[in-house]
């Protein structure tokens, strides 16, 4: 279907096209053209040459002509909008189907035709165009131009393009004009065939607000193949505010897209956003036009599709408190952050503030948060689009919480603009007044001028965000001296991953040149690896060899249920079939999540279906004890210390619990939750309540879960299955957010966390790790399960999928500094998993 179908059609004449034919003439005297008697060999030679030759280029000549010339013409899209400077704005031009709309469009197509063919090379490819809407201002037109041009010109036909909007008044016969404004569409938009499309016009009134969304929603998977706009209008000095309460298309957004646009057709150089995948309602979804007309388009590919969108729409008095900025700030300390915060500010921006604090004292201005990025900015140090100035130097892009600017005086003044395309999040800061001489009293001051604490000096962190806190640094006995001048735990020597920068850590770690070490550290020639025998004893010399997958069985191999086995590590879901039988793809119905699309400002609050296998278990009359995992509908896999009986109750009996699937934040009540009571608890008949070794439980439902893009299962690993030493987890829970705190986390949290080497986690902890057990954490502190948070998950990201390395089981206290949490390791209970639950 035709995009440019959405408006009323112009159809002009097609051109004919150029036709060439070959002629050959008669000879005038064909008698001079006889051949002579008697051999002339040479001449004839040179006459057959001069004849292939001939023949040949006229062939190639005709070859480019009638095909490779031919297919080199494209067609190419322009959208724009004009003010149309002489004009009053009509209600009648809100609706295309008017007399009064036609008539203007068509004064401005004439006009369009004038404009275009003052430029011999526009003129000369110009097809036509359509007029799509006016709005106010005093009439502001927007259309759609089609050109069709050689392909090679396309580049040109662009800047000659660009060279018609000057911002400056043109008068014609026809019509005055200035601020024209247009960009080539987004060949997405016009280069697919789509089955259907749909246009919808609204206009909002006085302190009202409509709704708009995808097509089935919520009910059903929006269509494939469509294209969908929306073009929105509202009062005269107004803007639009656009709020998403519910966004999930495909993850790709080569193939699903929504796109925003500060205007009413789809001009790039006023998008304001392009969005796919998941959204949470929490993640401040939330745009305002500069004006009174917001344009949303969705276009959808041929693939699967999703459950799309629904979005409110509302208008803002322009200069009402919501959207003002700037002014004059008095006093010792104060904050202030840009239009619309925490969600994104508005197009085409200018804010500007002055800060005074007492005399004798400086300012200094600090950002909690600071998303000010252009997608449109190349080169993102030069801050040429958005940006905030502080005195005289500019700030863009992203910067870390806490990024702060020293004054010079008592007097500062910050400007905060954004141009007329991409919007972000924007900031919000704090000020106050210090002394000149010490920005961070008792603190670090780190070369960012960030403030740390003078403890997290040379501790192996990078605190400051950019390495200036680990810089010249002095290392202890206990530390790793890098040749870089970094410090580095010792834990994090020889275990796979450059911790120092420069690899020092790294060196001389492992077996000797001509060796291969294997994964139980045993090392063996070099020319034993991938010989088709076991000879490190635990088969990992035989892993990952070329020549195919398929290997002799060890104990590192997976194994098929055909008996054969493979010699890739972890190729259990991958997405390629490996075994023969296809074993290693079947159960993969598990691990998906949904990847949060847009910054959360501020915490560690996980998204809702990011980790959808989470589980939060309630015991009656006290609420969130502990945490479980959904492997399949109908299990939960949690600790065993956690049904453990003890004497203020009996933790063992399924009635004391519920289960609550699709939760985010405790004691909320949402249709995505559900809740589900307790069949039968089965802990691990090995669990060791003093050693918390074989700390594991399993838990049936009464009745099945339904499985929604927030509820599901994780993937349970292979036996096999390797979680490599330094690999990033993730722990998630409702816990205690600090050691000795009496009260849990309301909303679910996340962190990530690195896994520790066995040997080292267990001289840490005193020889208390069994092989049933699995270390992780920071060992720097700060980070780390706690109270509420056990029988959780640790999640294992492998590819697209998240994995259950392990469950919470135990620790001393909680992020204390060298010491790791401690998790069950799920690969050694997998057969009385299976055993109990057929998972």
């Amino acid at each position: 279907m035709d995009y440019m179908a959405s408006g009323s059609k112009y159809t002009p004449d097609k051109g004919k096209e150029m036709e060439s034919t070959v002629h050959f003439l008669p000879a005038a005297d064909n008698a001079k053209y006889e051949k002579k008697k008697g051999p002339n060999k040479i001449g004839a030679v040179i006459g057959v040459l001069v004849l292939v030759l001939v023949i040949a280029l006229m062939v190639g000549l005709l070859v480019w002509h009638f095909h490779f010339r031919k297919e080199s013409w494209v067609k190419r899209m322009y959208s724009g909008s004009m003010r149309l400077t002489d004009q009053a704005f009509e209600n009648s031009y809100e609706n295309s189907s008017t007399p009064e709309f036609k008539a203007l469009a068509d004064l401005v197509k004439k006009q369009l035709k004038n404009l275009y063919s003052a430029n011999p090379q526009l003129k000369k490819y110009y097809v036509g165009s359509t007029v799509q809407a006016f709005s106010e201002g005093s009439v502001i037109a927007y259309y759609l131009s089609e050109f069709k041009i050689p392909e090679a010109q396309t580049a040109a036909i662009d800047n000659a393009m660009s060279e018609i909007d000057k911002g400056k008044s043109r008068s014609f016969p026809v019509i005055n004009v200035d601020d024209v404004v247009s960009s080539a569409i987004d060949p997405r938009m016009f280069t697919r065939h789509f089955n259907s499309s749909r246009r919808d016009s609204k206009h909002v009134t006085g302190t009202g607000s409509l709704q708009i969304q995808s097509p089935g929603f919520p009910n059903s998977p929006y269509p494939p193949s469509s294209f969908m706009q929306w073009e929105l209008r509202g009062d005269v000095n107004h803007v639009m505010k656009l709020k998403f309460e519910s966004l999930h298309l495909e993850e790709n957004c080569s193939n699903d897209f929504i796109k925003i646009y500060d205007s009413l057709v789809t001009i790039e150089r006023r998008l304001m956003e392009e969005l796919c995948g998941y959204h949470s309602p929490s993640s401040q979804l939330t745009f305002v036009s500069s004006r009174n007309v917001i344009l949303v388009t969705m276009a959808t590919d041929e693939g699967k599709n999703f459950p799309g969108f629904r979005a409110t729409v509302s208008q803002i008095p322009r200069g009402s408190k919501e959207l003002s900025c700037g002014g004059s700030l008095f006093g010792s300390k104060g904050s202030f952050s840009s239009p619309n915060y925490p969600s994104f500010y508005p197009p085409n921006t200018l804010c500007r503030w002055t800060i005074t604090v007492p005399q004798d004292l400086v300012v200094k201005l600090r950002f909690l948060k600071f998303y000010v990025a252009d997608a449109g900015e190349k080169n993102s140090n030069d801050c040429l689009k958005d940006y905030v100035k502080i005195d005289d130097e500019k700030l863009c892009g992203e910067n870390p919480d806490g990024t702060f600017r020293i004054g010079t005086s008592n007097i500062m003044k910050v400007e905060f603009r954004s141009d007329t395309s991409y919007v972000d999040l924007g900031f919000s800061a704090e000020f106050e007044a210090v002394k000149d001489e010490n920005p961070c009293p008792k603190q670090f001051t780190c070369k960012n001028q960030r403030c740390i604490k003078t403890e997290l000096r040379c501790d192996g962190r990078d605190d400051c965000w950019d390495n200036s806190d680990e810089m010249d640094c002095k290392c202890n006995s206990s530390f790793i001296n890098c040749k870089n001048g970094f410090c580095v735990l010792p834990f994090w020597k020889c275990d796979g991953k450059d911790d120092c920068g420069d690899n020092t850590d790294e060196m001389g770690c492992g077996c000797g040149a001509g060796q291969f070490q294997c994964n139980n550290k045993k090392c063996v020639s070099e020319k034993n690896h991938c010989d088709g025998k076991d000879n490190c004893g635990d088969g990992s010399d035989e892993l990952n060899c070329p020549g195919g997958t398929k290997t002799i069985c060890t104990e590192s191999s997976f194994r098929c249920k055909s008996g054969e086995c493979i010699n890739k590590i972890n190729p259990e879901c991958d997405g390629t079939q490996d075994c023969s039988d296809g074993s290693d793809e079947q159960n993969c119905n598990c691990g998906t999540f949904m990847t949060p699309r847009s910054r959360v400002v501020g915490g560690v609050d996980a998204e809702r279906g990011e980790f959808p296998w989470q589980v939060s278990l309630h015991m009656k009359d006290v609420g969130h004890a502990c945490g479980a995992s959904l492997i399949n509908e109908k299990w939960l896999v949690t600790a065993a210390h956690c049904v453990k009986d003890r004497f203020d109750g009996r933790p063992s009996m399924p009635s004391t619990w519920e289960a609550f699937l699709g939760l985010k934040t405790q004691k909320e009540s949402s249709k995505e939750v559900q809740r589900r009571f307790l069949k039968q608890v089965i802990p691990h008949p090995n669990y060791n309540y003093d050693t918390y070794d074989n700390d594991i439980a399993l838990m049936e439902l009464e009745r099945p879960v339904d499985y929604t893009d927030f509820i599901k299962p994780i993937c349970l690993p292979a036996p096999q299955h390797i979680f490599e030493v330094g690999k990033q987890v993730y722990i998630t829970g409702w816990g205690a957010l600090r050691e000795g705190a009496n009260q849990a986390a309301t909303i679910l949290q996340k962190a990530e966390v690195r896994i520790i080497n066995q040997t080292v986690c267990n001289t840490l902890m005193g020889g208390e790790i069994t092989n049933q057990m699995l270390c992780a954490g920071v060992l720097q502190g700060g980070v780390d399960a706690c109270q509420g948070d056990s029988g959780g998950p640790l999640s294992s990201k492998e590819g697209k999928r998240m994995f259950l390395a392990g469950v919470v089981s135990w620790g001393e206290g909680c992020a204390r500094k060298n010491r790791p949490g401690i998790y069950t390791r799920v690969t050694k209970f997998l057969g009385w998993i299976k055993e109990k639950t057929g998972v």
